[in-house]
């Protein structure tokens, strides 16, 4: 008897609950204040670059997260350390705590731009992107390079990225000519960096 007077009494508190709990199957909304949104954007507040999120791994920044928006297998060939693999079509779902800093990050800037704006509408307040996704940290981290002519702020930003570069396991490269800076990722594949 007392085994139905549990199961009844549960069954009860759980039919009282019910109408407020959300569905499983009904899709999450949000609200986006554009205004709002735009003025990061203008400010530049949506986004990182690849040697201020390194420096933030190497810190090891609390709460920090960084999710890889790419195919697994893309992700499985490489990523950014400490990233987790989260596809685009379950950045919606993905638990993150409102103290947590959310990097994105893709192929290139597209989709996590995108998915920066969705995080956003559900009202998830510490995201960036970075900015030119896995390219940028290819070619910013990995492969830094200092031009031939190099200005004195270049110097000085070379000589940061190349301290996390080292850090990272990438290849500094001095004395580029400026023709070959900006090289495509695929290009850098090709040359096995």
């Amino acid at each position: 008897m007392t085994s139905r007077r549990t199961f009844a009494f549960t069954a009860l508190a759980l039919g009282a609950a019910a109408p407020f709990a959300r569905s499983p199957f009904r899709s999450r909304s949000g609200t986006v204040d554009v205004e709002a949104l735009a003025r990061e954007v203008e400010r530049g507040t949506d986004h990182v670059d690849a040697i201020e999120l390194a420096a933030w791994i190497k810190d090891r920044k609390p709460k920090l997260r960084v999710f890889d928006l790419r195919t697994k297998e893309q992700f499985d060939e490489e990523h950014i350390p400490t990233a987790e693999h989260v596809p685009m079509d379950e950045i919606a779902s993905a638990r993150i705590a409102g103290d947590e800093t959310v990097v994105l990050y893709g192929e290139g800037g597209a989709h996590a731009g995108q998915a920066w704006v969705f995080l956003r509408a559900l009202g998830h307040e510490r995201v960036v992107f970075l900015r030119s996704g896995a390219y940028e940290w290819v070619e910013q981290l990995l492969n830094p390079a200092l031009p031939l002519d190099a200005t004195d702020s270049e110097r000085e930003a070379f000589a940061k990225a190349s301290e996390l570069s080292h850090y990272f396991g990438g290849t500094p490269r001095r004395d580029v000519p400026r023709s070959q800076l900006g090289t495509t990722l695929r290009e850098l594949k090709r040359r096995g960096c």
